[in-house]
């Protein structure tokens, strides 16, 4: 659409005379009918601010928001790149405090007693002290059926056989309507009340902890930490562990807020939730994959700043276990070829280096057991195991 009005048309005749008597008309030349035009403004330029000029200001508006986002990126990723380089200290290997999270599988059934002792087999000598055992999810008002685990004794009690010292808690998960109308809804005191219920009531089948993972949780959300209050009353008086799946640290300061604005997905916590969160467990594990980095080294050095800032505000008395990625996907946020346990365990022993080598209630958490592959396995024998 053009600005400029729609010229008038030319006046042809006078619009009247004296003593009634019609004036002949006069000739207008037709030159004169409509003052010539000046030369046309260049496409690009306009003094008044027309078409071109707009185009103008709106593509050197694009190359400001373009750098505006695009330099600090950049800045981000070169830094996490250097973050990838440096020596590890001596004797940052695993604490025995590892876990893995197990499929399904393992309690509705599907598993034998052959692959029970394959298991003991390939735990033994590692420093895996914890399995989160898939057992869930919640049901959307927090309940979950006893349907779901009917093999969760003859588990526990073969690994109690096999692997002593080994501890098996109920992995409870669920989806939060937090980015979608579908979902556990937190805010809900009854539902919150339900999954303290059934929490008491995996604990009664032999479960030795409850290791909840809700997804996606936000950043301050505090009817979570509301509900982590209640369930440790619970596991402490049943002498059973608390432990929970935690989303990635802001790895620039406010980033959940500004992806957030950008997504509706804001991913990240900021730091001082993820302590809050870490002050009212007894293990936190750290999600860190799904990171959208590109290379091993940077997701590497992306490992190893997600440690240091984990390790900076998890009490000494809080178990803190970084993900590993025990599986190989390519998709939105995940480069298989880029997130690789190698690189995950040089982040580790980096972050843990620079930021509390001594620390002893540390270890690594191998997501997940049936996608793993025996590269992963070596990788985390040769990389952290020793």
């Amino acid at each position: 659409m053009g600005d400029g009005a729609k010229p008038g048309e030319p006046e042809t005749g006078n619009r009247g005379g004296s003593g009634g008597t019609d004036a002949p008309a006069a000739t207008v030349p037709p030159e004169a009918a409509v003052p010539p035009r000046g030369p046309s403004a260049p496409d690009d330029e306009s003094s008044t601010g027309g078409r071109g000029g707009k185009a103008m200001w709106v593509r050197r508006s694009l190359v400001a928001v373009l750098v505006a986002l695009l330099v600090p990126a950049l800045g981000a990723e070169i830094a996490l790149r250097l973050n990838y380089t440096g020596e590890v200290s001596d004797g940052t290997y695993t604490r025995g405090q590892d876990a893995i999270w197990l499929g399904h599988a393992w309690v509705d059934g599907r598993k034998t007693d052959a692959d029970l002792a394959a298991l003991a087999g390939r735990l033994k000598s590692t420093g895996i002290r914890d399995l989160y055992v898939h057992s869930g999810p919640l049901e959307h008002d927090g309940t979950l059926p006893e349907s779901d685990y009917p093999k969760a004794a003859w588990l526990i009690e073969s690994v109690h056989r096999e692997l002593p010292g080994v501890r098996v808690q109920a992995w409870l998960g669920d989806k939060l309507a937090t980015e979608s109308p579908d979902g556990l809804r937190l805010q809900n005191a009854a539902t919150r009340t339900a999954i303290v219920a059934s929490t008491r009531q995996i604990l009664a089948a032999g479960f030795e902890g409850a290791h909840l993972d809700l997804e996606p949780l936000h950043s301050g959300d505090a009817n979570y930490l509301d509900l982590l209050d209640g369930l440790h009353e619970v596991t402490r008086a049943d002498h059973a562990q608390l432990s929970v799946a935690a989303h990635q640290i802001d790895p620039l300061p406010a980033f959940h807020s500004f992806w957030g604005t950008v997504t509706n997905h804001p991913k990240w916590w900021s730091q001082a939730y993820f302590g809050q969160v870490a002050r009212r467990v007894d293990q936190i594990a750290v999600m860190s994959y799904d990171t959208m980095q590109p290379l091993q080294s940077l997701y590497g050095g992306y490992v190893a700043q997600q440690t240091s800032l984990a390790l900076e505000v998890t009490p000494a008395g809080t178990d803190l276990l970084m993900g590993l990625p025990f599986f190989h996907e390519n998709r939105f946020g995940h480069h298989g070829a880029a997130e690789t346990v190698p690189a995950a365990v040089r982040g580790v022993r980096l972050g843990l280096s620079r930021t509390d080598a001594d620390r002893t209630n540390f270890g690594v958490a191998l997501y997940v057991d049936f996608a793993a592959t025996e590269a992963d396995w070596t990788a985390y024998r040769e990389g952290w195991v020793r």
